[in-house]
């Protein structure tokens, strides 16, 4: 295979390793036994006295281990035994007897950064795609190569948990400042950088370590202090995954060890949980989601031949309120093209500016970029109550408010005002996109963009497409989603789309149980221990009670009584009740935050005294309404198939990822199971519980949605 080539310079072997026929390097089986005929040849050279272990890729140094291989294995003991020969392998790059150098640009992910630990010596780019980090807990393992030893006694207890326990890629410039690599340098010298350091090396100089502030020296360099680390840090873990996942706690427990009993004891630690978590199913789960958003970004959108997409450089946002704001910063922050607001007058667009150089200023507080960055992107925003420079843009996307005689005529606007190559966008979350487009005369070049809120945080973007919406301007969209970092489904254009369509049933579920007497905190917490990341009432409080109910009422429209939320809904926003953004809900809140429960709203919404709803029935009532609507929607083709269903359900509204998405839990029950399940429920509670023709159909088939 040739992944490794040695040449010598004055004293100074370069390693540079080139994965033949792939675009990043990874650590294969072939890999490994290549390096380790390698590292024969380096001791064997005597006139090599140090290393220099460099990249032949562009932007890779190494993106960690092959996941492929990974999937393949079957058992604990073959897991056991494919973690153990590459903890040999690094140990032994550790030991070389010559120091080693290793020169990083581009990603520095997994297996990759546990070799460079093992380096004497480390030399980063600022190279923006130089990313340095150990994400393994997201696939639901953990570091094995001495990942959980190694960063721990390199940069101190506290801050190498915060990268393991998350799954967290740094940029190089925060991983120089906590210690991670000694020298950040520009791309353009990186091997004059790393030859230098390998001369000192050579000559017998040895790095000095910055030591770790006063605070962490405290905690981390005595038992007692560290114990306090561990303990905090369990409590942290514990509330942020509710137990459902694994591997961030195995994590924990084998840096403890270690540190305890020593690096040999925890590398011992690592494999043990290495082997018993990377055939679990929940790892699993996770490497399946990894492989569906893997494939989506190379998915244009469309079936057969593709037209080449667009390119977006001016983007046009009409509507500069919370949303419109949103979409024109992260296209700035992200994608870095022209965006030109359009609003009716200049105080929105003022305060539309303004959102979107918020989203700037973050980026610039984290360090994401440096303040001539930020002086540049900021000069790429600008607005207008007219549509001056309209005429520049390549795509347009409108977020004014969800009216449809409103849409009607900034459509109209927008279609006078734009270039016929222009693709334009709606941003509406209920409204159907044919609906919207039929004011104008070429209805084929518009489309839907349904952006998450708050745009900056939430991965996914719905491209909702009608059945006239050319593929170009499918492809087209789709493209400058990812250029703005999104996860992209294309969705076709039925009433909630994907996303709001599944979830509607499971939060009118929660409306009928609060109806019914069951508490507030009891629906929420139900949800939670589910493994969603909030409980439905305070998703209604937070999207904003009015917000939500006007998506239900175009559900109801649609689906009928099986879609229909309560009357106490209808109550709570007579009274004003929004949620948060009104400082009241079924949560009270105080300068934004939420505080305790506001017990009047039970009597608003006209809640039974006492709940006769079974404990289990509560959880049931409303996974299952999600689960059967979404077997429910494939059937009817609004996703093109289970993977998008699962990823926008995940990344759309926080379904579970431990569970893989709705559509792969069906699998999990069993459709038969399930379907009996809806069945028991609808005969207790109603008949929106019968089951869908498609799960009594995979039912009597013992199908599933994917492969077994």
């Amino acid at each position: 295979m040739d992944a490794f080539t040695i040449r010598v310079e004055d004293g100074i072997g370069w390693l540079v390793l080139d994965l033949p026929g792939e675009p990043v390097n990874m650590i294969t089986r072939a890999v490994r036994h290549e390096l380790d005929e390698a590292l024969d040849r380096l001791v064997a050279d005597k006139e090599i006295r140090a290393v220099v272990l460099i990249s032949g890729k562009p932007d890779s140094f190494i993106a960690g281990a092959d996941i492929d291989e990974f999937v393949a294995l079957q058992s604990r003991e073959e897991a056991y035994e494919l973690v153990r020969s590459g903890q040999a392998l690094i140990n032994r790059l550790e030991r070389l007897g010559k120091p080693i150098v290793a020169a990083i640009n581009g990603s520095c992910l997994g297996g990759g950064l546990e070799t460079a630990l093992a380096c004497t010596y480390r030399v980063a780019t600022d190279n923006p795609k130089t990313r340095i980090g150990l994400p393994e807990v997201q696939l639901g393992i953990i570091p094995a190569a001495g990942g959980c030893q190694r960063l721990p006694r390199l940069i101190g207890v506290r801050a190498a948990l915060d990268i393991i326990l998350a799954g967290k890629q740094v940029v190089a410039r925060r991983a120089y400042r906590v210690g991670m690599v000694d020298e950040l340098v520009p791309s353009a010298i990186l091997e004059e950088v790393a030859y230098k350091a390998a001369k000192r090396l050579a000559g017998g100089w040895r790095p000095k370590r910055r030591r770790v502030g006063a605070a962490d020296l405290a905690l981390d360099r005595n038992p007692l202090g560290r114990r306090v680390v561990f303990a905090t840090a369990k409590k942290q873990l514990l509330k942020k995954t509710g137990g459902h996942y694994p591997a961030p706690e195995a994590a924990l427990r084998a840096v403890q060890h270690g540190m305890k009993h020593g690096i040999e004891a925890g590398l011992d630690m690592e494999a043990a949980f290495f082997a018993e978590l990377a055939v679990d199913d929940v790892s699993r789960r996770l490497v399946q989601i990894f492989f569906a958003t893997t494939a989506l970004k190379k998915d244009p959108g469309v079936e057969g031949d593709v037209p080449e997409p667009v390119p977006v450089s001016n983007l046009g946002v009409v509507g500069a309120g919370f949303m419109g704001a949103g979409i024109g910063g992260v296209a700035v922050a992200q994608a870095g093209v022209d965006v030109r607001f359009r609003d009716n007058d200049f105080e929105r667009i003022g305060k539309g500016l303004e959102g979107a150089r918020k989203i700037l200023k973050g980026r610039l507080k984290r360090r994401r970029i440096d303040k001539y960055e930020y002086r540049r992107l900021d000069s790429l925003l600008s607005g207008s109550t007219g549509y001056e420079s309209f005429r520049r843009c390549d795509l347009v996307i409108e977020a004014v408010f969800e009216d449809l005689d409103v849409k009607h005529e900034v459509m109209r606007e927008i279609e006078e005002n734009v270039r016929d190559d222009c693709v334009i966008a709606s941003n509406t979350s209920t409204i159907p996109i044919a609906r919207i487009a039929q004011v104008v005369e070429r209805p084929e070049r518009v489309l839907g963009m349904h952006f998450f809120s708050p745009v900056e945080k939430m991965p996914l973007l719905e491209v909702i497409v009608t059945d006239r919406t050319a593929p170009w301007v499918t492809v087209s969209a789709v493209a400058f989603g990812r250029e703005m970092g999104k996860t992209v489904i294309v969705v076709q254009d039925q009433p909630g789309f994907w996303v709001n369509r599944i979830l509607g049933p499971y939060l009118n579920e929660a409306g009928r149980l609060l109806q019914q007497g069951v508490t507030v905190e009891h629906i929420d917490k139900a949800m939670t221990r589910f493994g969603f990341p909030v409980g439905p009432v305070t998703l209604l409080d937070e999207v904003g009670l009015d917000v939500a109910q006007k998506a239900a009422k175009v559900l109801c429209d649609a689906f009928g009584d099986r879609m229909r939320s309560t009357e106490g809904m209808e109550r709570m926003i007579e009274d004003g009740r929004l949620g948060r953004k009104s400082g009241s809900g079924f949560y009270r809140y105080e300068k934004g935050k939420k505080r305790d429960v506001d017990e009047t709203a039970y009597e608003i919404i006209g809640a039974a005294a006492g709940s006769k709803v079974p404990r289990e029935d509560v959880t049931k009532r409303m996974a299952y309404s999600m689960l059967n609507e979404a077997a429910r929607a494939l059937d009817e083709g609004v996703v093109r198939s289970p993977r998008d269903g699962d990823i926008g359900a995940i990344f759309g509204i926080g379904f579970p990822p431990f569970l893989g998405g709705p559509l792969r839990y069906l699998d999990e029950l069993g459709a038969k199971r399930v379907a009996e399940t809806l069945q028991q429920l609808a005969e207790a509670y109603g008949d929106r519980f019968a089951p869908c023709p498609r799960l009594v159909r995979m039912a009597d088939a013992g199908e599933r949605f994917y492969p077994a």
